[in-house]
């Protein structure tokens, strides 16, 4: 009969506390998965501690694909580190070099521009309409390493969901049909 039909026929042989088991497993995996996503925004101070680096920006220092590790601590932000900042009005953080480094005279508070290292200009038509400068709110954090091409994963199921409900329905059924 197959691959398929021996699945159907084990699904079919579950029991309810079977079935409940693996729920509560399933459960247990997910919530692991939030504590220790929680855990490393405490240890490194980033609403995000990693992020994938979407587009070629930052080539070639960084690839579409990479996934950069970001921390995030009180210290002042100087010209040539990486940050991954958010801009108002946008989703998606975007990855890209500090150039320039302001200190407002009356608060002692720096702002930072940014610019690609594969752009030609500086990112003000990036920014909001009328933000000519980065404050730190808008900072997630600085990179502090990375792993080439393992973001690929991420941007192909983002790109192409199906293949995410693939991967997520054969996990499930993997779960459900395991004997342990």
């Amino acid at each position: 009969m197959g691959w398929i039909g021996d699945t159907v026929g084990s699904i079919k042989s579950i029991q309810i506390r079977q079935l409940l088991t693996h729920a509560v497993s399933l459960g247990l995996i997910v919530t692991s998965a939030l504590i220790i996503w929680k855990g490393l925004m405490c240890i490194t101070g980033s609403e995000s501690p990693v992020v994938v680096v979407l587009s070629g920006s930052m080539e070639p220092g960084f690839k579409r694909g990479d996934i950069l590790f970001l921390h995030m601590s009180k210290d002042p932000i100087r010209t040539g580190e990486i940050v991954v900042f958010n801009v108002d009005g946008r989703e998606i953080p975007i990855v890209h070099r500090v150039i320039k480094v302001h200190e407002r005279q009356d608060s002692g508070e720096v702002d930072v521009l940014t610019k690609g290292d594969n752009n030609y200009g500086d990112d003000r038509l990036l920014y909001a309409q009328g933000q000519q400068w980065l404050q730190r709110h808008h900072i997630m954090g600085r990179a502090v390493g990375f792993l080439p091409y393992v973001g690929w994963v991420t941007i192909i199921m983002t790109e192409k969901p199906i293949i995410k409900y693939i991967l997520i329905g054969a996990l499930g059924l993997l779960v459900i049909t395991s004997n342990d």
